[in-house]
């Protein structure tokens, strides 16, 4: 079976937002294995953010396998439309376990950009970190239901 992961950095979230997110994930397990797994902000984040950064970055590429392919998600990333997504995800599914990668509000650092295959900007705009999540989850349903013929998605293809 297909299988797709969000990880993420970033303090436990809120009740309504993870009430939001549970939407999601239970649409997301009809087409795919999904994974979440938070990790924890690193310490001394305030002293000396560099160092926080380069501590989260070991803490997410331990959490990457060898074959798992990788999209960052980097405001300099790519902005895609639902279809380009689709068609990204149509292409890369088939190819082993991918792995979506939200950094904390430092970003990602430069070794986990290395790392990703991809790089996906959701928009030019700040976003909270609980809504960039939800977004993320949103448009890979929505993104998948295409491809699957069904009709969430209505724009004309």
């Amino acid at each position: 079976m297909r299988q797709v992961k969000l990880l993420y950095v970033g303090a436990r979230p809120e009740a309504q937002w993870e009430a939001l997110c549970q939407l999601y994930r239970e649409r997301l397990q009809r087409f795919l294995h999904w994974q979440e797994r938070r990790l924890p902000l690193a310490p001394g984040r305030k002293e000396d953010p560099k160092g926080a950064l380069a501590r989260e970055a070991k803490a997410i590429l331990r959490e990457l396998g060898e074959r798992e392919r990788v999209v960052a998600l980097d405001e300099r990333g790519t902005e895609w439309s639902t279809e380009e997504l689709a068609s990204f995800l149509h292409v890369h599914l088939p190819l082993g376990p991918l792995t979506f990668v939200i950094g904390s509000d430092l970003g990602l650092h430069p070794e986990v950009l290395e790392r990703a295959q991809v790089r996906w900007s959701l928009t030019r705009l700040t976003l909270p970190h609980e809504l960039a999540r939800l977004l993320v989850m949103e448009q890979l349903y929505r993104a998948l239901d295409l491809l699957a013929g069904g009709s969430y998605h209505r724009a004309k293809v």
